[in-house]
């Protein structure tokens, strides 16, 4: 990197009028990306996904949609089966289908009695609304879509006979409280800036705070002119859009402020002017190139699986972190170079103080962790343990009604319906698509039979019958989010004839689930072998990577567990975000978070890392490597990571509910991985191994194309030159 440094500071004004084009043309690609940005989630190849689609193409409604359940109780002596009841129903629930523009099963559309209550005085309906346009939920988020509850109430409740009540329920009516809301991007980003020149103001006391500030201002709309690039082979989801400025804001500041923070260092040790900048890129900037790589490997895993939005998350990531990378190794040692020494003027003389001696605080508490190395590395080991236990139970499924909204409207129709003897599982109804040429009277009898169905109905019209095709509406007895359910739904699906599609949202999750965690251990096992290789090759050591792997592993399960306890169990999201969660983590969620976490962790981990390596080669002591490299490298650790954590938090405050769940869980996995994992588990383990830290065999070396590192002794180095507080 010292080379390449040299090359950028010999032409200076090439590589200043080249940032300049990018900017300028990634400022039109913003332009141009934003509304052509993808909206649906499309799961193209999935069985549930692709009955979905034929299912809302051929009749507009149904597929992936949960149904509205409007709940009629009528007055006491009045029953389903009195003179003129029916009717009354029957013009109720025909109100509701115009109104809604979609589709309704109910008793007197079907004739079928399992539209009615025990008792005969409660009755209920499934509403299907229209499309999109007229106010129907397809593909749209639980809860996050438009709440057709008013309107279907509004139409049925002046058709009832008198003393009726009407009440809507269903898993989106129970769910309406979990919309996140919140906060829109500009806030965010002015969240996430505020936040970062605050922690960089505290760290330079100085103009300089303002550096990588503007290179992750000029890293942002490069990267977009990348993601367009990108847009030629897939479809860019709005989502991306949102992420990349925010997560590129926190990437980009990291990545600037290692290496102005070692610029400042070797001004403070005795070099100046272009000297000082090659060696800091000979050092941190070469830890940039291997920490953008390992970003780039996590992110990989999603970019190679299917799925259309993960894989524009996954592109929208690697663009923006070479994007960041890059900038900070041609723009930033212009900078350093040209006005470092005048941005830095304030206050110089006590910055250079500081930067000559290691950070006081940063050294007692290295020198702590190596004494106690072995019920530090137990304790933190044992903390993201038990966190990793409690992952095991994540729930990637539908939610079901018991961890929805306690109370309101939907709960009370709910609670009117099981009261009635209807089993909950009819919130959770979905479509069959029976194609031309099949008996759909066979398909129905082959689908009732199934052990956990209630019934399996159909009706008369265009709603249900179109093409030579048919339309079957099945009723489950137990919720599809329970173990029970999505049995029922697979024995649908073994039971239909070849051709038949069995759609709902609950055989699309199941799917989804099936196709992306079912290949992720292998995935999970090429990025740990790249990602080895690629570290072993930057450390020169075989130990030292294979531990940061396994450390990361341990933190993404300690990640996912404490996920669980606040999204799933719900402790103290209700304070904290005022948001009511449901009892499940969304299936796109832990692939994402492992994706941006690994990478992200590997971020802090080499920068740790590579300075302890540096440190060892200088003193040939791995106690002391441990203390040096912590001491110089702790609080910028703790600042980059600050300042990513307000990326992710702000993104967490408002939008989907799925993004909020995610963005809270990279932010937390941020924060664990600064201070249990960096402060406390890595140093005590690298202090507990010793000398093997830095083994590399010579078929090792010769294989990576490295020297090679036998096992060389550990012997004492010289103590630390005392330290100022600061």
């Amino acid at each position: 990197m010292e080379n390449f440094s040299r090359f950028v500071l010999a032409r200076p004004s090439r590589f200043a009028g080249l940032l300049a084009l990018l900017f300028i043309a990634g400022g039109a690609a913003i332009a141009f990306l934003v509304p052509n940005a993808s909206e649906r989630n499309a799961y193209p190849g999935l069985p549930g996904y692709e009955a979905n689609t034929q299912i809302t193409t051929t009749y507009g409604t149904g597929g992936y949609e949960r149904p509205y359940v409007p709940v009629v109780t009528l007055p006491e002596g009045l029953t389903v089966d009195d003179p003129g009841v029916r009717a009354d129903l029957g013009r109720a629930f025909d109100a509701a289908e115009q109104q809604t523009g979609g589709r309704v099963a109910s008793y007197p559309t079907t004739g079928d009695r399992a539209f009615v209550g025990g008792d005969g005085r409660v009755t209920f309906g499934l509403v299907y609304g229209g499309p999109v346009e007229q106010g129907g939920l397809p593909g749209s988020a639980l809860g996050e879509g438009a709440v057709l509850g008013e309107t279907i109430v509004a139409a049925i409740e002046p058709e009832l006979p008198t003393g009726a009540t009407v009440e809507v329920t269903g898993l989106d009516a129970l769910a309406t409280g979990s919309d996140a809301g919140g906060l829109n991007v500009p806030i965010k980003l002015a969240i996430t800036i505020g936040a970062a020149l605050v922690v960089l103001g505290w760290v330079f006391r100085s103009a300089l705070a303002l550096v990588p500030l503007l290179l992750a201002l000029v890293a942002i709309p490069i990267s977009f002119l990348g993601l367009l690039a990108a847009s030629l082979f897939i479809e860019v989801h709005e989502t991306t859009i949102i992420m990349l400025p925010l997560f590129g804001i926190g990437l980009a500041i990291d990545y600037a402020l290692i290496v102005v923070a070692r610029w400042r260092e070797e001004q403070a040790g005795g070099r100046s002017g272009a000297e000082a900048v090659h060696r800091a890129m000979a050092t941190a900037g070469h830890a940039v190139v291997f920490s953008s790589i390992a970003v780039a490997i996590g992110l990989a895993t999603m970019v190679v699986l299917p799925i259309p939005l993960l894989r524009s998350l996954g592109v929208g990531g690697m663009v923006v972190t070479a994007a960041s990378a890059a900038v900070t190794l041609t723009l930033l040692p212009l900078v350093l170079a040209g006005s470092g020494r005048r941005l830095d003027r304030t206050g110089r003389t006590s910055s250079l103080e500081r930067d000559r001696s290691a950070s006081r605080v940063w050294t007692a508490w290295a020198r702590g962790v190596v004494r106690y190395r072995r019920p530090v590395a137990i304790g933190s080991a044992s903390v993201l343990l038990a966190l990793s236990v409690v992952a095991l139970g994540i729930n990637l499924n539908v939610p079901v009604t018991d961890d929805l909204a306690r109370s309101g409207p939907g709960r009370d129709a709910l609670v009117s319906l099981e009261g009635a003897g209807v089993p909950s599982g009819v919130l959770t109804s979905f479509d069959v698509y029976v194609p031309p040429g099949t008996d759909a009277v066979q398909v129905a009898d082959a689908a009732a039979a199934v052990p956990g169905i209630a019934a399996v109905v159909t009706g008369t019209g265009p709603q249900w019958q179109r093409h030579g095709s048919a339309l079957l509406t099945v009723l489950p007895v137990a919720e599809g989010g329970s173990a029970a359910g999505r049995e029922t739904v697979q024995g649908v699906r073994d039971a239909v004839d070849q051709g038949v599609l069995v759609g709902g949202n609950v055989t699309q999750q199941m799917d989804y689930v099936d196709l992306t965690y079912g290949a992720f251990p292998w995935m999970l096992a090429l990025v740990a072998l790249v990602t080895f290789a690629v570290l072993a090759r930057a450390f020169r050591s075989l130990l030292l990577p294979l531990k940061a792997i396994l450390v990361n592993l341990l933190s993404l399960g300690a990640v996912l567990g404490a996920m669980v306890v606040f999204w799933q169990w719900g402790w103290g999201t209700q304070a904290l975000l005022g948001i009511q969660p449901n009892g499940a983590i969304g299936t796109f969620v832990p692939v994402t978070i492992f994706a941006f976490l690994y990478g992200l962790s590997m971020d802090y981990e080499v920068f740790l890392l590579a300075r302890m390596r540096e440190e060892y080669d200088r003193l040939g002591s791995t106690r002391e490597a441990v203390v040096h490299g912590v001491s110089r490298t702790g609080r910028l650790v703790t600042s980059a990571a600050l300042i990513l954590f307000f990326s992710f938090a702000s993104m967490a405050t408002g939008g989907e509910l799925d993004v909020a769940i995610f963005a809270s869980g990279v932010a937390l996995g941020i924060l664990l991985d600064a201070t249990l994992i960096r402060s406390l588990l890595v140093p005590a383990t690298v202090a507990m191994l010793g000398r093997w830290n830095w083994w590399l065999p010579a078929w090792g070396a010769w294989l990576l194309r490295v020297p090679p590192a036998p096992l060389p002794p550990d012997v004492p180095a010289p103590a630390l030159e005392p330290v100022h507080a600061r």
